[in-house]
């Protein structure tokens, strides 16, 4: 079984993703780790992914499906994967079906995690750290005692800049720009369940599981 995990960021994806793998004995394969991963076995993919890399280009979609179809093809996800993260476009949608059919596998089921954008800017922005111990909270999901006092040791609290409301913005557009056609591509070829990611984390995981036991199914 293959499957492919779609959402903002925001959304829950890492979330599920572990979970719901090991429920389904099936290998999570998230398209950050695999690179990871890739450069530092010093693969040949991984080495051409890090020359575009370091030119501060974007990595191709033949050597990203690569990368993939190679981790795919090792021993651990022969008897199937959930891909996280993969594919973005519409192009490397259409790229994965050619190379699964030509080794007799397909997508499976397409899973998008539907979250309204506020409550994805609300899940994107409310992270803050503490600059003396550095622990982590949330407005929303992990508050403080003390508003920006650290509840640890007592520092300051602070956001990073990639955690404002202004860059979470910036962050969806740029998903729902490039995503929002793979959702299309796959609801056309008949394989999309759409989950109402904006429940608790088991309600998703249950809904996730039951579109996947009865395929071709959009549950609210």
């Amino acid at each position: 079984m293959y499957l492919v995990l779609i959402g903002a960021p925001g959304a829950g994806k890492g979330t599920q993703a572990g979970p719901i793998a090991e429920k389904l004995y099936l290998k999570h394969v998230a398209s950050g780790d695999m690179f990871r991963e890739a450069l530092s076995r010093g693969t040949l993919l991984g080495l051409e992914a890090k020359s575009y890399m370091d030119r501060g280009e974007l990595v191709p979609d033949e050597v990203t499906l690569a990368m993939v179809m190679e981790r795919l093809d090792q021993a651990d996800c022969r008897g199937g994967a959930i891909l996280d993260g993969f594919p973005r476009t519409v192009a490397q949608a259409q790229a994965l079906d050619a190379a699964l059919h030509a080794k007799g596998r397909n997508v499976d089921e397409a899973i998008y995690l539907e979250v309204p954008r506020e409550e994805l800017l609300r899940r994107l922005s409310g992270r803050w750290l503490c600059r003396s111990c550095g622990a982590s909270y949330h407005t929303v999901f992990n508050p403080p005692e003390i508003a920006e006092r650290c509840d640890r040791c007592g520092g300051e609290l602070y956001q990073r800049a990639d955690d404002t409301r202004e860059t979470a913005e910036r962050r969806l557009e740029v998903y729902f720009e490039q995503t929002t056609p793979v959702i299309d591509y796959y609801r056309g070829q008949g394989v999309l369940a759409e989950i109402d990611g904006s429940r608790g984390i088991d309600e998703v995981r249950s809904a996730v599981l039951d579109a996947v036991e009865h395929p071709r199914a959009s549950i609210g």
